[in-house]
């Protein structure tokens, strides 16, 4: 059986777009600590991963990763039995090549040794790149080895099949291993990228997402990952710095909630990526709306779908398992609009004479005989949770 955890979404955090290549175990004492604090683990966030450049430059002689000496002295077993005694589970990073996307040592060919490597460490979750040497091995066969070698160790761990969607991963995902599986190219902390920059921007995942025809390989123990969240970055977040991309400000507040809510929308694993340490109180409410989370991990685990999208407006939906939908109203206009659609045009049951809708950013409520509405700022999204009145 796959983890418990993964009945739903995932939910945590990752070290990369935060601190890139110079993650370091206080950084990561200092989120587990700040997830804590914040009061975000209680939410749901629960997973603290580390990513990238971890390791030491070379491998043991048995081939065996090492920690980083100078980074993470104290090794991966002390640092997850401090995250586990914080009441989280610890992540950690390889690649399905010989060598990570940084160039240090990764598992192929050492699935086994490393997957045991990881239990005894504690690990809890791994996520799994797609960089290095492949040596002529397809990506179905590189990942589901690290999935057989997983499931062969004594500890239940989460794994992330992160291949940018290159191979359809949503098609084979499950029959590897996997739990989750990235749908597009790494997310950045901009609206939109340009074509020679690395990355998508927030509406460029989007736009992808509405391509893909996918949302039916989602769903429990099995999730579309449209990458990590970006709340809360913008120019000096690692990854900003790190990637050939030009973040020349932050995410707006209308682009971020927007980001959010689509995320919960699409029962997206929700992964945050921002220094912790920094995170401000707009930012932190967005992360911790609780009507926006439930929507996230509502246990039908549907990915919601548009309904219908032009130059300025679009509309997205999905059920919900009290019977009812969420509905999100995105504004890609310029001005300030009223976006309208009707219970019967999105996916909310017509079962009812009358409708509980209630603003999922600020709690209002109202009824309605099918109309739905909202005045909408630009690049802002309105998010409707939908039920039936018996």
């Amino acid at each position: 059986m796959p983890p418990s955890t993964t009945r739903t979404p995932p939910m945590g955090w990752n070290s990369w777009n935060a601190h890139s290549c110079t993650v370091t175990e206080s950084d990561v004492r200092d989120a587990a600590a700040a997830l804590v604090d914040t009061g975000l683990r209680d939410v749901g966030y629960e997973y603290l991963v580390v990513d990238d450049c971890w390791m030491a430059p070379e491998t043991d002689d048995d081939g065996r990763l090492v920690p980083d000496p100078e980074a993470f002295p104290g090794g991966m077993a002390a640092l997850a039995a401090d995250v586990h005694a914080a009441g989280l589970r610890f992540g950690l990073y390889s690649s399905a090549g010989t060598e990570t996307c940084q160039g240090y040592p990764a598992s192929l060919g050492r699935e086994r040794l490393h997957a045991e490597q990881f239990a005894e460490w504690g690990v809890d979750y791994l996520k799994y790149d797609n960089c290095g040497d492949h040596r002529g091995r397809d990506a179905v066969e590189r990942y589901a080895a690290m999935g057989a070698a997983l499931r062969e160790t004594d500890r239940e761990i989460v794994y992330s099949v992160c291949d940018w969607g290159t191979n359809d991963p949503w098609s084979w995902g499950r029959n590897v291993g996997g739990h989750l599986w990235r749908t597009t190219d790494d997310s950045v902390a901009k609206w939109r990228t340009g074509a020679d920059e690395f990355g998508l921007g927030i509406a460029d995942i989007l736009d992808r997402t509405a391509a893909l025809d996918i949302a039916s390989f989602h769903g429990p123990y099995g999730w579309n990952d449209p990458d990590m969240l970006q709340v809360g970055n913008g120019p000096d977040s690692g990854q900003s710095r790190h990637e050939a991309v030009v973040v020349d400000r932050p995410l707006t507040r209308a682009e971020t909630r927007t980001h959010f809510a689509f995320w919960c929308l699409l029962a997206a694993p929700l992964v945050i990526g921002t220094d912790l340490t920094a995170l401000d109180a707009v930012d932190r409410e967005i992360l911790a709306n609780e009507r926006l989370i439930r929507i996230d991990q509502d246990p039908l685990g549907f990915q919601g779908t548009p309904d219908r999208r032009d130059a300025t407006e679009e509309i997205w939906s999905k059920r919900l398992a009290d019977g009812g939908g969420a509905v999100a109203l995105l504004n890609r206009g310029h001005d300030v609009t009223e976006i309208q659609t009707r219970v019967a045009d999105v996916a909310v049951p017509t079962v009812a004479d009358r409708y509980r809708v209630v603003d999922c950013w600020t709690g209002e409520e109202w009824e309605t005989t099918g109309e739905l509405a909202a005045s909408v700022v630009p690049r802002d999204t309105a998010v409707l949770r939908v039920t039936p009145v018996e």
